[in-house]
């Protein structure tokens, strides 16, 4: 089954008891401004899950600049917002899904399948004239039973294996001219790991901005082999997961996130960077 679902599925089974709703949305650069959007309105029953304060851990000299966060207390914040095991969850944000794959990466890490993410972000559900509310609700504390699904992630040893040996497919998720090292405007050093391939993640997207399917989906991805490993990266870990999620909807069943992603590989002192078409690899 998708992991992306409609409005119109999500409206069909807004109120059923075993459903919960999070609403994922941050902005980078603005880190209240998500919660506070959040405040302001919302659909009906969903919850609330930061980014930065639950959705990632605090930086440190490695890991990146959104760490990925300690399972133990993720599950306990799960258990505060009434997540159990048998729960579905409906992950859904305004910055094109980014955010939500995210939640849905990490619910799948945690070992629960039931977790999808809405097609349409939050402005589209409220300018279609779907209910909206102010009102946060009162979820009563759960109890939740992770299993760590460890063959999902990857280390900076794997990826600095991978990328000498290259046994596995390193797949960058930023934009074209970050992954070329034309631009950084984000961290210190530009460029990629070398043998690494560009999918800027907003290309999942179609011309309305829903997620690509079928044959345009499986066109997308036409170049990258299926019989190998995939390792997924961007800058910090986040925008990777959207293209971890469309490789799993396009069939794919070998890919990994590399957690830390660019931010971390740079963080170590001789960890090779590429740039352009990688004709001229130099050290950090």
């Amino acid at each position: 089954m998708t992991s992306i679902i409609s409005k119109q599925w999500l409206l069909a089974r807004l109120y059923e008891p075993d459903l919960v709703i999070v609403d994922c949305r941050f902005m980078m650069g603005q880190p209240d401004a998500g919660s506070t959007a959040y405040e302001e309105e919302h659909i009906p029953g969903a919850v609330y899950m930061d980014l930065e304060k639950d959705l990632s851990a605090q930086v440190t000299e490695h890991g990146g600049r959104h760490p990925l966060p300690d399972p133990d207390r993720l599950v306990k914040r799960l258990e505060q917002l009434g997540i159990s095991n048998e729960v579905r969850i409906v992950a859904y944000d305004d910055q094109g899904g980014a955010m939500a794959s995210r939640l849905w990466w990490l619910m799948r890490y945690l070992g629960h399948a039931d977790i999808y993410i809405l097609n349409e972000g939050f402005s589209d559900w409220k300018n279609s004239g779907y209910p909206v509310k102010t009102d946060q609700p009162i979820r009563i504390p759960q109890s939740y039973i992770p299993e760590i699904k460890s063959d999902m992630l990857i280390d900076v040893e794997g990826v600095r294996q991978s990328s000498i040996q290259r046994n596995s497919i390193l797949l960058d998720s930023r934009e074209p001219a970050r992954y070329l090292g034309l631009e950084e405007p984000i961290d210190s050093v530009a460029g990629h790991i070398p043998g690494a391939i560009n999918k800027f993640w907003k290309e999942l997207k179609d011309e309305q901005g829903l997620w690509k399917k079928g044959a345009l989906l499986n066109q997308h991805f036409e170049d990258i082999p299926r019989d190998q490993e995939i390792i997924v990266y961007c800058g910090s870990g986040v925008t990777a997961c959207p293209n971890i999620l469309g490789l799993y909807e396009a069939g794919y069943n070998q890919v990994k996130l590399y957690g830390g992603s660019w931010s971390d590989w740079i963080s170590y002192e001789g960890n090779a960077v590429a740039i352009g078409n990688e004709e001229a690899p130099k050290d950090v």
